[in-house]
């Protein structure tokens, strides 16, 4: 892939290229695909013009998930003021971490869940909808624990005029209780 085509930061795009190895990984052994959610998504989306220092994945069968991980060379942090909870890859500025069994607590519908086939010509990942990444941010913005969601949620708008706006205000409704809707990303 030529730089010029690539939007995103080359440490960005190599922990895609991680990613996708895993993801095929699983694939070949007939499980699910890990899905790629929260920030790595909204990087992913706003080709890094929203960047973040993690990947959180979801997947219902994280043992076996975390044993790709392992034979791709990453390791749990260890040691005082470490998470314990995800894994580093030595050669990656990346955490990886399982936030869920799901994307957003079986909320979001499988037929938009992405596969991304053209990052790697020999690796393909999951990533959940611009739509449903839309909602989630403005689920946590209506929470009032992450007010910077909003803005996040509008970015991602902006870059997507495209975006199927029925699925994103019914999401929307439902990630907000009913307390927002796609007028309040306007």
């Amino acid at each position: 892939m030529a730089d010029a085509t690539v939007p995103w930061r080359p440490e960005f795009i190599e922990a895609l290229k991680l990613l996708a190895q895993v993801s095929e990984a699983m694939d070949r052994r007939g499980l699910p695909r890990p899905v790629l959610v929260g920030g790595a998504a909204v990087e992913y989306y706003s080709g890094s013009a929203l960047m973040t220092g993690d990947i959180d994945v979801t997947s219902p069968v994280q043992p076996e998930l975390e044993e790709e991980l392992q034979k791709l060379g990453f390791v749990r942090p260890s040691g005082i003021g470490r998470a314990l909870r995800g894994w580093i890859h030595p050669d990656l500025r990346f955490g990886f971490e399982v936030v869920a069994n799901v994307p957003m607590d079986g909320s979001v519908d499988q037929a938009h869940v992405t596969l991304i086939e053209d990052l790697t010509p020999e690796a393909d990942f999951a990533i959940i909808s611009v739509e449903d990444l839309i909602a989630d941010r403005m689920g946590q913005y209506a929470s009032g624990s992450a007010r910077e969601m909003l803005q996040q949620a509008r970015e991602l708008l902006h870059l997507h005029p495209e975006a199927d706006l029925d699925y994103l205000s019914l999401r929307i409704r439902q990630e907000t209780f009913g307390d927002y809707d796609l007028t309040d990303l306007q």
